[in-house]
C-alpha cells in the first residue's frame, strides 16, 4: 500500500474504532452498572434492539434526532426496569429473565419496527475529526456520533461514583455483600431495580447510535448481537467503567478491520473479517470463565452464585 492508503486505513480503524464502538460503549457500561449490584442482564440485546427501533421512530415523528435519543434511552429503562422488578420476585432466575426479556423486545421491536424499515429518519450531527487533513477518504472516516464524548462522560461519571459517592457505594455493596447491605437496613432489591433500569437507559444510548448515526437505518438485524457481546466486554473490563471504553475501542477496531480494507482496495477476506468481533468475545470468555475459579474484580454476589 501507499503511504496514502496506510493512512486511510489508519484512520478508518481510529474512526471506526469511535463509530462502531459506539453501542458497545454504552450497552457494556449500562451493563457494568447492573453488574455491579449483583444482577446479571442478558436481555440487554432486546433493550439495544427495542431502543434502535423506538430511537428511529421518534426521531422520524418528530422531526429532532435528540428526540430520539431521549426516547432510546426512556425504552431501555423501561424494558430493563421490567427485568430488574421480575428478578426482584421469589424463585426468580436472572439469567432465564434475561432470555425471556431479549426475545421480547426483539419481537416488539420486529413488530412495531415494521412501518420504518423504508424511511428515513433525521441523523445526530457528526463530529469532524479529521479537518486536520486534506484527504476527503480520512476525513470521512473520521466523522463521529455526537454521542461519542457523552459515553465518555458517562464512563467516567460511573467510575467516580462508584468511587466517592453514597449511591455508587451501595450499588457496590448490594454487588459484593447483599446480607450487610440488609443489615444496614437499606433495600437491596430497590438498589438493583433502580440499577438495572439506569443500566438500561444508558444501553438504550447504544440502540439511539445505531439507528440515528452509524449504520443510520433501521432493519432487524440492526444489532448483529451486540448486547450479548457486552457481557463479555463487562468481564474483560474487569467491571471498571473506565476498562469498558478501552473494550468497547478495541472491539470497534476490530470491526472496522472489513471496512477500512475495502476504503483502500483491498477486497479479499472482507466478510472474514467480519467475524472477528465474535471471535475476541470467544476467546475473552474461554480465558477468563475457568470452572472454579473467580474473575478479578467480580462483583461478590456473581461469583458466588
Amino acid at each position: 500500500m501507499t503511504g496514502d492508503q496506510i493512512l486511510i486505513f489508519f484512520a478508518g480503524i481510529v474512526g471506526g474504532a469511535l463509530r462502531v464502538g459506539a453501542p458497545f460503549l454504552f450497552v457494556s457500561l449500562g451493563e457494568c452498572l447492573t453488574e455491579k449490584s449483583g444482577r446479571i442482564n442478558l436481555g440487554l440485546e432486546g433493550v439495544l434492539v427495542l431502543s434502535a427501533m423506538s430511537s428511529f421512530g421518534a426521531s422520524y415523528l418528530s422531526g429532532s434526532p435528540w428526540v430520539g435519543v431521549l426516547a432510546g434511552a426512556l425504552t431501555g429503562a423501561l424494558l430493563a426496569g421490567l427485568h430488574g422488578v421480575l428478578c426482584s420476585l421469589p424463585r426468580v432466575n436472572d439469567v432465564a429473565t434475561g432470555i425471556a426479556l431479549m426475545l421480547l423486545g426483539m419481537g416488539l421491536a420486529f413488530y412495531l419496527g415494521k412501518p420504518l424499515i423504508q424511511p428515513q429518519a433525521p441523523q445526530l450531527p457528526s463530529i469532524p475529526l479529521g479537518n486536520w487533513s486534506d484527504s476527503a477518504a480520512v476525513r470521512s472516516a473520521l466523522q463521529v456520533s455526537a454521542l461519542v464524548p457523552i459515553g465518555l462522560a458517562i464512563a467516567g461519571a460511573l467510575w467516580w461514583a462508584f468511587a466517592n459517592t453514597r449511591a455508587g457505594l451501595l450499588v457496590r455493596m448490594a454487588g459484593d455483600s447483599a446480607n450487610a447491605a440488609r443489615a444496614l437496613g437499606y433495600s437491596v432489591s430497590g438498589i438493583r431495580i433502580a440499577s438495572t433500569a439506569a443500566g438500561g437507559a444508558i444501553a438504550g444510548l447504544g440502540g439511539a447510535s445505531l439507528t440515528l448515526f452509524y449504520p443510520g437505518s433501521w432493519n432487524e438485524g440492526i444489532s448483529s448481537g451486540q448486547g450479548l457481546i457486552a457481557v463479555a466486554l463487562v468481564i474483560f473490563a474487569r467491571w471498571s467503567p473506565l476498562r469498558c471504553v478501552g473494550a468497547a475501542a478495541l472491539f470497534g477496531a476490530a470491526g472496522a478491520i472489513g471496512p477500512a480494507l475495502q476504503s483502500v482496495g483491498v477486497g479479499w477476506g472482507y466478510h472474514l473479517f467480519n467475524i472477528v468481533p465474535y471471535v475476541l468475545t470467544l476467546l475473552i470468555l474461554v480465558i477468563t470463565c475457568k470452572p472454579g475459579s473467580v474473575v478479578s474484580g467480580s462483583p461478590g454476589e456473581l461469583s458466588s452464585r
